[in-house]
């Protein structure tokens, strides 16, 4: 009964005009973005961070997480007809929707990969639901110690399910704790690396970094590239698959919905994860693998489910453990933050409108993300066709305004800048900046919780493995470590991840 108690205060938050309102602006910004190719949810939401700053909490949060998975809808419109994804998860989308739209079933496999993420939000949606409070009872019991050991396991998850090269994402951690670290030290009242600069005492603003980073760079990145448009399926068909697609794809779309829902709530699992490791389920469960790739209906079906079930999983740890997961959720931190809330178990009991509401407007966003992928093909068909020239001089605009409706002051913008030429570079030296924005949203964080543990043990630091639950948080860490570290992990890790390079 509880249970529904809370859902029901979420609905009645989620409902009144003003949230549905922004539920829908994020669910069109995220298909939007989505469709697109070159933006993504990560640039998007830094862009529109400053945005947060004038509105209620709520709503704020509520149009992020729209953006969010509402990119996961979007990215396989563009997957599906232009062979090109639009976003990083629906790369594994193309390999049989774009099939299956040469071979006339473009409509069919757009409804089935809506109907599919549909499903899986829902169910994933009931589980945040069940499952967080549960969660949220065992993280009240945690410590300074604890905290600080379940961030370190977090920065190592995020590092060994990053994409790409292990030592670079291990640097990328460490120079956004380093980042973390400057401004005025809480305890001391002593400036730190701030080399002088009397914009920098009060620390360097997480929107500023991440839109040079992510927004900035992001635009640079997609100058430089040839707009190379890939013959689009014009011919959609018609919307209904028949028995044999709906026959093949509904196992899939469960599986998918399950595989994702375990795999999103991973530190640096996600949607990425989880539609890869789908894909191979259903590819070594089929009786037919040969057909995978050929337009398969369970190669479309399964790891779409799987992308939207492990956006929305990937909200659990940060709801209730206030620990950022990936890219995007470190955003929701910062989003949490500019409005003084401490992102933990406590949101829910200190502000349950919004950790309800916000949980209720997943749902209600699916919803309308059916509505708008489907009937509204035709729109996201023509975007399709819009220069890239045309659309990153209002982009840049937009992200200029942002930045200086932070502090009103353009030094932010001069840094922002700076960040976005920097990122230009870790970009072409294959450096990803999601390791930097979770090392520098957990970086204070973790040097708190470092010092109160200290302080509360007189200086012994032997209080972080006597305590048992953070001793098996720093083992879960080390183990990490050296699986990481053992080749037939590290080879099976790359396998992985070789499509999406």
């Amino acid at each position: 009964m509880e249970l529904l108690d809370n859902l029901a205060l979420g609905f009645s938050v989620a409902f009144t005009p003003e949230n549905l309102l922004y539920a829908l602006l994020g669910c069109i910004l995220g298909t939007l973005v989505g469709v697109l190719p070159g933006l993504g949810p990560v640039p998007t939401i830094a862009m529109l961070l400053p945005i947060t700053y004038v509105l209620p909490p709520v709503a704020g949060l509520i149009m992020l997480a729209g953006i969010y998975y509402g990119t996961q809808y979007g990215g396989s419109t563009t997957a599906i007809l232009v062979n090109l994804p639009g976003e990083t998860s629906a790369v594994v989308t193309v390999l049989d929707g774009h099939q299956m739209a040469r071979n006339g079933r473009a409509g069919a496999a757009l409804s089935l990969a809506a109907v599919g993420s549909f499903f899986a939000g829902s169910v994933t949606t009931m589980l945040i639901a069940a499952f967080a409070p549960p969660l949220a009872e065992v993280a009240f019991k945690f410590g300074p110690a604890e905290y600080f050991s379940l961030m370190t396991l977090g920065l190592i998850g995020a590092v060994v399910l990053a994409s790409g090269s292990l030592p670079k994402a291990i640097c990328m951690i460490l120079l956004g704790l380093l980042l973390g670290m400057v401004g005025t030290d809480v305890n001391s009242g002593v400036a730190r690396y701030d080399f002088g600069i009397p914009e920098l005492q009060d620390g360097i603003d997480f929107a500023i970094v991440a839109m040079g980073v992510f927004g900035f760079a992001e635009i640079l990145s997609n100058l430089e590239q040839k707009e190379n448009r890939v013959e689009l399926q014009d011919k959609i068909g018609s919307l209904y698959p028949n028995r044999q697609e709906i026959r093949e794809a509904v196992p899939a779309i469960v599986r998918g919905t399950a595989l994702g829902s375990m795999l999103g709530i991973l530190p640096g699992g996600g949607s990425v994860l989880s539609a890869f490791a789908s894909y191979t389920l259903e590819k070594k469960l089929s009786k037919e693998p040969e057909r995978f790739g050929k337009g398969h209906p369970a190669g479309l079906a399964g790891p779409e489910s799987a992308n939207n079930s492990g956006a929305q999983a990937s909200f659990i740890p940060l709801l209730t453990l206030g620990i950022p997961g990936n890219a995007v959720m470190a955003l929701m931190v910062g989003a949490m933050t500019i409005h003084n809330i401490q992102p933990g178990p406590q949101v829910m009991t200190s502000h349950p409108d919004l950790f309800w509401g916000l949980i209720a407007s997943m749902w209600i966003g699916n919803l309308m993300l059916v509505v708008l992928n489907l009937p509204l093909i035709g729109l996201w068909v023509k975007l399709l066709k819009v220069p890239y020239r045309i659309l990153f001089p209002a982009i840049l605009v937009f992200c200029t305004i942002g930045v200086y409706s932070l502090n009103y002051n353009t030094f932010d913008i001069f840094t922002t800048a700076i960040f976005g030429v920097v990122g230009y570079v870790w970009s072409k030296l294959k450096c990803e900046g999601a390791p930097l924005l979770l090392g520098l949203v957990l970086g204070p964080m973790m040097e708190e919780n470092f010092r109160r543990a200290l302080l509360l043990s007189r200086g012994d630091f032997f209080t972080f493995v006597e305590r048992p639950l953070s001793a098996s948080l720093l083992a879960a860490a080390a183990i990490l470590v050296v699986l990481v570290a053992l080749p037939s992990i590290r080879k099976k890790r790359q396998e992985t991840f070789v499509e999406e390079d």
